[in-house]
């Protein structure tokens, strides 16, 4: 009960209660950077606490990072882990971005260690969730580039989790000679390769953060520090620092050999996870696919092989899922697209809107499809719909889905799961078009309406 009443003061005290899109309480000011500010947050139907992460369209377009926040956006979407803060929605207006949020309420790990140095046990179990982290990071092609005690959050079961993947870069950014060339990071936590601007790998250079980061939590100051920025540097060069005595044997053997300046030389992620310092209780985390995830989602249920034999399956919801993708939001406002960062497997497809109910919308889909002889199955709001003859490019398989946008507004979003491109435009002009035209309100894209 005291747990609840402290969610419940936290997320909604200070100010007004604000509600974003109908679904989120707002509360109060949890921080605030140059282009965002963050809020407590309550999810009003499940009573969750969130952070809300508010960023302001104008300045970033003003200032060139409309690509930073895209692709922070896709790397969260691909980096879900216990050890990584999670990104839960993104929703848009014409003037605002919102990332919905895991809220994280222990703080930033740096507060912990400014109060100095942590026990040997402690800085153990956040450094094996940190690893654990990164480790899931550089198998999904992600580089964090910018890790330091002021990222690492606590949750509050005392739980690390790495967050602030603005910095973060994808393999697309890679150059041709494998390396990554933007110099980035915070100068006391950067691998000596960075700072040398002759490009680096991604993965190598995050573990010598982590080694700063361990030697931070074991000593309580940093192994590289001078007033003189330039000293500095020549310091991270040359791997020059000093263990404190206190340190065991075996953590110093540990950050010995991820402190090494020759990259090349320099121990993996995989072989620290074998070092007896760090299995010593090491329990590794279980991460979540997102593949899995969305493909347990979408959740249909089919015949092995026939369309014919697919059964009307349902699923209870009372209402359709809130449309919180970009690409229809945003596509009201130019420079500002972010189509198909939300489901890589995610075909663009012809959209309209209606003001119709969504129980009148899934029954015309369910009309449409049977009328063509498709098969049919339901799953909440989602109707799937797959051709029984074989096309150019094996048999078409389109799936329809409902989103709401506002009250008595929804979203009807057509894509094709398989099949050739061409039946599938002819299928949409010639079919749905025309069936469909009493509940259409506007058809979203090109004034010629052309599925896409």
């Amino acid at each position: 009960m005291e747990e609840q009443a402290e969610k419940k003061q936290n997320c909604c005290s200070n100010g007004a209660r604000n509600a974003l899109f109908g679904k989120y309480e707002m509360g109060r000011l949890l921080g605030q950077g140059t282009f965002a500010k963050v809020y407590f947050g309550r999810n009003l139907a499940t009573q969750e606490c969130v952070a809300v992460k508010v960023i302001l369209k104008d300045q970033v377009k003003k200032e060139g990072l409309m690509e930073q926040i895209t692709r922070e956006i896709s790397i969260m979407r691909l980096v879900r882990h216990p050890n990584i803060v999670e990104l839960k929605e993104v929703m848009a207006t014409k003037a605002k971005i919102f990332f919905i949020m895991e809220y994280v309420k222990g703080g930033e790990l740096f507060t912990k260690v400014a109060k100095g140095k942590l026990k040997e046990d402690l800085a153990r179990k956040y450094f094996q969730q940190l690893i654990s982290a990164v480790d899931f990071c550089h198998s999904r092609g992600v580089y964090h580039r910018d890790l330091k005690p002021e990222n690492l959050l606590l949750d509050g079961n005392e739980d690390l989790k790495v967050s602030d993947f603005g910095l973060s870069a994808l393999p697309e950014q890679i150059w041709n000679d494998g390396l990554l060339h933007t110099r980035c990071g915070t100068p006391s936590y950067v691998a000596p390769e960075v700072l040398r601007k002759k490009g680096y790998d991604g993965a190598k250079s995050d573990i010598w953060s982590c080694g700063v980061i361990l030697f931070v939590l074991l000593a309580g100051f940093l192994p590289f520090q001078d007033e003189n920025v330039m000293k500095m540097y020549r310091k991270i060069f040359k791997a020059e620092f000093e263990f404190p005595p206190w340190i065991s044997p075996d953590a110093r053997k540990l950050i010995s050999r991820i402190l090494v300046t020759d990259p090349e030389k320099r121990i993996t992620v995989s072989e620290i996870m074998r070092t007896p310092w760090f299995q010593k209780g090491f329990c590794k985390p279980v991460a979540f696919s997102i593949d899995e995830k969305f493909s347990m989602e979408n959740g249909f249920v089919s015949g092995e092989d026939d369309p014919g034999e697919i059964e009307l399956v349902r699923t209870k919801s009372s209402s359709p899922p809130f449309y919180n993708a970009f690409e229809f939001i945003s596509s009201m406002s130019t420079g500002f697209d972010l189509s198909g960062l939300f489901e890589n497997k995610r075909k663009s497809g012809s959209m309209f809107t209606s003001r119709s109910s969504a129980s009148t919308i899934m029954g015309k889909l369910e009309t449409l499809a049977r009328k063509l002889n498709f098969g049919v199955c339901v799953n909440e709001f989602k109707v799937k719909m797959l051709g029984k003859e074989e096309g150019r490019k094996g048999k078409l398989v389109v799936t329809a889905e409902v989103f709401e946008v506002a009250p008595e507004v929804a979203v009807v979003e057509f894509s094709k799961s398989s099949g050739d491109t061409l039946e599938y435009k002819k299928f949409c002009e010639e079919d749905v078009r025309p069936a469909l035209k009493d509940i259409v309100w506007t058809w979203q894209g090109e004034d010629n309406c052309q599925c896409h």
